[in-house]
């Protein structure tokens, strides 16, 4: 057995674990598929142990790899803390890509206070939608920074990443025009008994916010709508809504969309819980610039005070309660 072992390698069998796939280890990894097969045999050599089993149809952690996995995230995060410690000039000069879900939410504003605090650094915003995909974005280096559900995250997920809670956001339902509930100003859980309810099942961006609607649904009567095809842009999203006349989850920051209403549901109050997202380990002033607005525009607008009527899952309580 080797005596050291190049990070390298490390991060190779990280991408493959991660990813129980060669072809999209090598892409994350901006690497050829056959240097990184050869990475992987190199490793498993020098380890004397078996860390993948391979058919043609799928790729599985064995028992070895499974073992080694906690021990490479531990040596990665180290290594990447390191360099950030020490490359901060060539670190702090490249453009932080923040992932901000959709055009017109608040996350948006929280990117433009950043911007304010720091006008020479560079924020780009990207359109992810979805923190379970973003969040593999962000482990992979893609983008730097995302908002969302973080209790809905896999564990495994949410050790590699950090946290601030930013906001709870009370949860709305989009109603066609015509549909009976349009006409009240709030709509009451309880009057959602019976109705199917759109909330982006079948979604592989979003499970983190079907399962909340699964939690607060369940013994309620409501159903949650079966998949229907994913709409990119607000011309598609309104056109399939449209066609499948089914009320629609939504934040109460959701964008208007025409020949629909946003009502606010009450009696209790659901919350969406968001967080701001990033790399655990990752240093950039454009994190700090983003958490220094996330907090003065929570502070200001009370978006982390909970209504005496709330409604939140426990585990997700309990991560609002906390900065990971």
């Amino acid at each position: 057995m080797a005596t050291t072992i190049e990070p390298r390698l490390l991060r190779a069998f990280l991408a493959v674990a991660d990813e129980l796939h060669f072809t999209r280890a090598a892409a994350r990894l901006y690497v050829a598929q056959q240097a990184l097969s050869r990475d992987i045999r190199r490793l498993e050599r020098e380890l004397g142990a078996e860390l993948f089993g391979r058919t043609t149809r799928q790729v599985t952690l064995t028992a070895e790899g499974a073992r080694l996995l906690p021990y490479a995230r531990r040596v990665i995060e180290a290594q990447d803390e390191l360099l950030a410690a020490f490359t901060g000039t060539a670190n702090e000069a490249r453009p932080l890509l923040v992932d901000v879900n959709s055009p017109g939410l608040v996350h948006e504003r929280v990117l433009a206070r950043a911007r304010e605090l720091i006008p020479g650094q560079e924020l780009m915003a990207r359109y992810e939608s979805g923190l379970t995909y973003a969040a593999a974005e962000l482990l992979a280096g893609r983008i730097d920074v995302s908002f969302g559900r973080f209790a809905g995250l896999d564990p495994a997920v949410r050790e590699r990443l950090a946290q601030q809670p930013l906001r709870y956001e009370p949860m709305a339902v989009l109603l066609p025009e015509e549909h009976p509930l349009a006409g009240l100003d709030a709509v009451p859980l309880d009057r959602l008994a019976g109705e199917t309810v759109y909330a982006g099942a079948g979604n592989p961006r979003t499970p983190e916010w079907t399962d909340l609607a699964r939690r607060l649904f369940d013994g309620r009567g409501i159903k949650i709508a079966p998949p229907a095809p994913l709409a990119v842009g607000e011309e598609e999203f309104r056109r399939i809504m449209a066609k499948y006349g089914n009320p629609v989850l939504a934040g109460i920051g959701f964008p208007a969309m025409p020949g629909s209403v946003l009502r606010p549901l009450v009696d209790p109050v659901p919350l969406s819980p968001v967080s701001l997202v990033w790399r655990k380990g990752q240093k950039h002033p454009g994190i700090d610039a983003l958490r220094a607005a996330a907090s003065s525009i929570a502070e200001e607008e009370g978006w982390l005070d909970r209504p005496a009527d709330a409604w939140i899952p426990a585990p997700d309580a309990l991560v609002m309660m906390n900065r990971v």
